[in-house]
């Protein structure tokens, strides 16, 4: 059943309705919390575990905030990780993305620092970003958290908090492409000393765009309580549900090969869809968060969270293995594909933290279990083997209506995937000197796989211990040199030419840098050179007779150079600025994934005038290196050339309770491609949005 835009509007309204008491939090980063007799600010534990500042980190992390967010109107996941320094959004479908750094895949993606592993590394439909209070993104190796990870890293989700006070927003947006969106939120203690307060949050979003017959529109709706049963011990309980509807949805994207050999070019609306495609998706959440104070240096903390993922989708997918005629636009086949699946995640995680003195000096430790379980079944139903979708097409760009919907048959298991995975694990810190600092760690992992998939049975159980080590050295009082060790281990989910998984990808990582605080403190400059070593990593290698992708393990080495200075310059100007540059070789030191940017470079500028601080106004660009993959059905090398997108914002604090906001996107209407990762679409041309605002 769809959540129409009106009833969200109207879960919304009731959101915001019924609050009496008012105050302007704009500016303010509100931090995840823990109630300890009140509710304190403490910083994310979604490096390594252990209640380290990201300064004191020896990994490269970078933050998204919800401020930030708020003034770029990044109001799904994809917008708001391209605020980010060293990430790259692969949008190769319309309703499906890859999330890379330092040139692969991020498979594994937590929300409050616990998780499972994310299958394949890929997103399924835009996930709204208004429940987060920030992204927090952990580059390299991230072993000793998550169990399993290659060298890319970790998206840490940090949910939103209840507040100590009564406070609360609503927002209405509208723009380009008939875009229409409501957004609410609403935090309140229950009592009157504060121990026990809530927080509800929804948001509801519909539009159409710029790629012919294509539409979206997504419902989203947060809440969580938390408070204390005791004078130690605390609980959160908290539960989410999305509810996102596409119709006119790319499989696959574009051909972008003539038959003469040379790249395509195509209108940006340009896209394979036929009128009766859509995709649908259901996100359900839940969790549940157990804290007791052992003593006063310890705590004790456990965890349950709970996932469920459902989607429903007819599917048109276009293909070519000779390429499109350049005059007659022939030569593109049909593939029409009718499917549901479901996946049900079960995460549970028990750890201990604190601090003991050893030799006259202080050092912090923690220790956990957890288990993690999720099933997986996706069903078909076929076309009828005479549908003519299946066969040619019309000339290409063809209208909507160029195939009626196929006659489908019963519905058949395509495939049931089982996974558990069984962790222990453990990190110190100790305090070597007053300068010196060593975390010492280790992850054990049992991981677990079994069902069928296309008629193949599999039963898999593959366990490793994977060490971690760090130190940071104080050089001086806003200088620290630090440096990192972590085994990889990553479990694949792609198939050799035998219809079997591969085996685990594994290696080690390596990062040294420099982390400087400068200007009191306000702005973190990190330096990071990094090296990856990766075994039997997936890389696609063909297609088998019955046209099924299948894949080989290849050996990839990784070296390069990231650069980040974040924090605010003066009284008024906020900064984020970011460079990476990578270098990605085979086993024989060839150049290996050339569709992965060598160069990338992101800033994030916001300022309010001195003289008239109600106004404030920003920019932020990304720019990337040059790009090539050679399409896999017709070995036409297909390119893109390097580019910049700017998208900038202004807003106007009319009172302090009633703001507008103004959003240009593509601000030069620069042309380009989404993503080489499976061969993408054009982004969006120049775009607009303006909101207006309202604080209780």
């Amino acid at each position: 059943m769809r959540i129409s835009s009106r009833t969200a509007v109207a879960l919304a309204l009731a959101v915001a309705a019924g609050t009496t008491h008012a105050q302007d939090f704009s500016g303010q980063t509100l931090e995840t919390v823990l109630i300890t007799a009140k509710r304190d600010d403490r910083v994310s534990k979604g490096a390594i575990g252990l209640d380290l500042d990201i300064a004191d980190t020896p990994q490269s992390i970078s933050v998204v905030t919800s401020a930030q967010m708020d003034k770029f109107g990044a109001n799904n996941i994809n917008d708001a990780l391209r605020l980010a320094t060293g990430i790259n959004v692969e949008e190769w479908e319309t309703n499906r993305t890859n999330y890379m750094a330092r040139g692969f895949e991020i498979k594994n993606t937590q929300v409050d620092g616990v998780g499972l592993p994310n299958d394949w590394g890929i997103v399924t439909g835009a996930m709204d970003a208004f429940g987060y209070e920030k992204l927090e993104v952990i580059r390299g190796a991230n072993g000793l958290l998550t169990g399993v990870g290659n060298s890319s890293g970790t998206i840490n989700y940090v949910r939103k908090r209840p507040t100590n006070v009564t406070q609360g927003s609503i927002e209405a947006s509208g723009g380009s492409f008939d875009q229409r969106r409501i957004e609410a939120d609403y935090s309140t203690p229950f009592t009157a000393d504060g121990k026990w307060a809530g927080r509800l949050v929804a948001a509801a979003e519909d539009r159409d765009s710029y790629l012919r017959d294509l539409s979206n529109d997504r419902t989203f709706v947060y809440g969580v309580i938390d408070g204390q049963l005791g004078d130690r011990s605390t609980l959160t309980l908290g539960a989410s549900y999305q509810e996102a509807n596409t119709d006119g949805n790319m499989w696959g994207a574009l051909v972008l090969a003539y038959s003469d050999g040379t790249q395509a070019e195509f209108g940006r609306s340009a896209s394979t869809t036929l009128d009766w495609t859509f995709w649908d998706t259901k996100y359900t959440t839940a969790f549940a968060e157990y804290t007791f104070k052992l003593s006063e240096a310890w705590d004790l903390k456990a965890t349950y969270n709970y996932r469920k993922y459902q989607d429903d989708s007819k599917l048109f997918f276009a293909f070519s293995m000779t390429g499109i005629d350049r005059d007659t636009g022939l030569g593109l086949l049909g593939y029409p594909g009718n499917w549901s699946s479901q996946d049900e995640a079960h995460l549970f995680e028990a750890s201990v933290n604190g601090t003991f003195e050893l030799f006259g000096r202080e050092h912090e430790a923690m220790l956990g279990l957890s288990y993690g379980s999720s099933d997986h079944l996706q069903q078909q139903r076929p076309a009828d083997d005479n549908d003519p979708s299946w066969g040619s097409l019309p000339s290409f760009p063809y209208p909507g209506n160029a195939f009626a919907e196929p006659a489908w048959g019963p519905v058949v298991e395509y495939g049931i995937t089982n996974q558990a995975l069984t962790r222990g694990f453990g990190a110190t810190r100790l305090s070597v000197t007053d300068k010196l600092k060593a975390i010492v760690g280790f992850n054990y992992a049992e991981y677990h796989r079994d069902g069928h998939q296309t008629g193949e049975r599999f039963d898999q159980t593959e366990s490793e211990i994977s060490p971690y080590a760090g130190f940071t050295y104080q050089l001086l009082e806003p200088l620290m040199l630090y440096a990192s060790y972590s085994d990889i281990y990553q479990p694949q989910d792609q198939y050799d030419i035998n219809n079997r998984y591969l085996p685990a990808s594994k290696g080690l990582n390596y990062e040294v840098g420099l982390k400087a605080e400068l200007l009191d403190r306000r702005v973190l400059a990190t330096v990071a050179l990094f090296k990856a070593e990766q075994e039997g990593l997936s890389t696609y290698a063909g297609m088998t007779q019955d046209a099924q992708y299948y894949y080989e393990g290849v050996d990839v080495n990784s070296k390069g150079v990231e650069v980040e200075v974040v924090g605010r310059l003066g009284e008024h100007v906020d900064l984020v600025l970011g460079y990476t540059s990578l270098q990605l070789e085979g086993a024989q030191g060839e150049d290996i994934y050339e569709w992965v940017p060598r160069r990338t470079a992101n800033v994030v500028l916001s300022a309010r005038l001195p003289n008239f601080t109600a106004l404030s106004f920003g920019v932020n660009g990304r720019w990337q290196s040059d790009i090539a993959k050679v399409d896999e059905y017709t070995n036409v090398m297909i390119r893109q050339d390097s580019y910049v997108t700017l998208n900038a914002f202004a807003r106007w604090n009319v009172t302090d309770k009633l703001h507008v906001r103004a959003n240009v996107r593509n601000l030069t209407d620069e042309k380009y491609l989404t993503s080489l990762y499976q061969i993408g679409f054009y982004a969006a041309p120049r775009n607009y949005e303006v909101g207006v605002g309202y604080k209780f």
